[in-house]
């Protein structure tokens, strides 16, 4: 039972850590996929962490360009600071690691977004944006007549959003 309470206190510190260094919010989907990656804990267990964080308003649930992302808040930090010499410092290396590694893969999952919804039956809006920072670089919404036309521009624009911005501001700027 001791064991059982110990292990659940280090992994919901190791989710604060998690949050509390990445200095932005992530989503759910990202949180998950360090903690999987890593194998920290298993899926079930830690959705049910992250409620817990939440309803302790330890960790809060934010809404960013209509996508709802968590963070630690001050209360968390405040455990966190308090509490972190009960995390494993193998632990925590393993996440610092991590994040040094996959910063930027961590960023533009957040900065680079392509989605669809249907307008009518034969008709979808795509919406493409990039993001720096809190500064909109660009968002484009197309209409386009099939699903698969839809699919086939998010996942061109999360390929290459890079690429395909330089192209269309120099095909803006030409004289």
């Amino acid at each position: 039972m001791f064991e059982d309470t110990l292990e659940l206190a280090e992994n919901k510190l190791l989710l604060l850590y998690i949050l509390n260094e990445l200095k932005f919010p992530i989503s759910k989907n990202q949180l998950t996929e360090i903690i999987l990656e890593n194998n920290f804990m298993n899926y079930f267990i830690l959705q049910q962490y992250i409620l817990e964080l939440i309803s302790s308003n330890f960790v809060e649930s934010v809404e960013q360009d209509g996508k709802n992302r968590i963070s630690i808040t001050a209360s968390g930090i405040k455990v966190l600071n308090l509490f972190s010499n009960r995390l494993m410092d193998d632990k925590k290396s393993l996440v610092d690691k991590y994040i040094n590694v996959n910063m930027n893969n961590i960023k533009n999952a957040i900065s680079i977004t392509a989605d669809y919804t249907i307008e009518n039956k034969n008709s979808y809006i795509v919406n493409l944006k990039a993001k720096e920072s809190d500064i909109t670089l660009i968002e484009v919404k197309l209409n386009v007549v099939s699903n698969k036309q839809a699919r086939e521009l998010c996942a061109k624009w999360k390929n290459s959003s890079s690429d395909l911005y330089t192209k269309i501001i120099s095909l803006l700027t030409k004289d």
